[in-house]
């Protein structure tokens, strides 16, 4: 019989790790650069590009020799994606099903994502789920630093050995271990299963419902 692991809350990464939103991500990053007039990249180097913030995104996107139109990017990127951040970014398979399984819980997103980004996704996928929602933006510092994971424990006053964060990252993964919480690692979002694997996390998944096996 396999012994569940006891938690109060769940803190999950966003990108790769709750929603699919590369294809929506890689399309608003090309129309940018069209707009630019630079040349369009790959959906699949753009993705490379994602889970590190909007302005590491768009500077790696412009390329080093056109580092001169980056803030104009920035201004262009919000608009484009603000209107096409919905279009094909849902809940992964199984998502939905894990959280409302842990109703009881105390769910919370802390993602390197633009704040107003989020706040937009989850209102149109199912804001009610999560008790609080931290952005890359709101001023605790990115994942691997701990600040928004510690932010949101004060917040909802849970001990460390109670919470656990989920993600697809070693930004996840080391930001998780940098704050002293256990982290479950998953195997279907962006990033890189061998690098993820070298952080060692307590956990790793390949659904979303594998969380309902481990914890309780």
């Amino acid at each position: 019989m396999v012994v569940k692991t006891p938690v109060d809350l769940l803190i999950f990464d966003l990108d790769g790790t709750l929603i699919e939103s590369k294809w929506d991500i890689a399309y608003a990053v090309n129309l940018t650069l069209e707009e630019l007039g630079l040349p369009r990249r790959p959906q699949e180097e753009i993705f490379g590009f994602v889970g590190d913030g909007v302005k590491r995104l768009l500077r790696l996107a412009v390329g080093e020799a056109n580092q001169a139109k980056y803030e104009e990017a920035l201004r262009v990127f919000r608009g484009h994606y603000l209107a096409h951040c919905l279009d094909r970014t849902r809940f992964y398979p199984g998502v939905e099903t894990m959280l409302a399984h842990f109703a009881d819980k105390y769910k919370a997103v802390a993602t390197n994502k633009s704040i107003e980004y989020t706040k937009v996704i989850l209102d149109g996928l199912g804001n009610h789920h999560f008790a609080y929602v931290v952005g890359g933006d709101n001023g605790y510092g990115l994942k691997p630093e701990p600040g928004m994971l510690l932010k949101i424990m004060e917040a909802l006053n849970i001990p460390r050995e109670r919470t656990v964060l989920v993600g697809d990252s070693t930004n996840d993964i080391n930001g998780g271990h940098n704050a002293g919480i256990r982290v479950c690692a998953v195997g279907y979002g962006m990033g890189n299963r061998e690098k993820m694997a070298a952080c060692r996390p307590e956990w790793f998944i390949e659904r979303p419902e594998e969380l309902m096996e481990i914890f309780v």
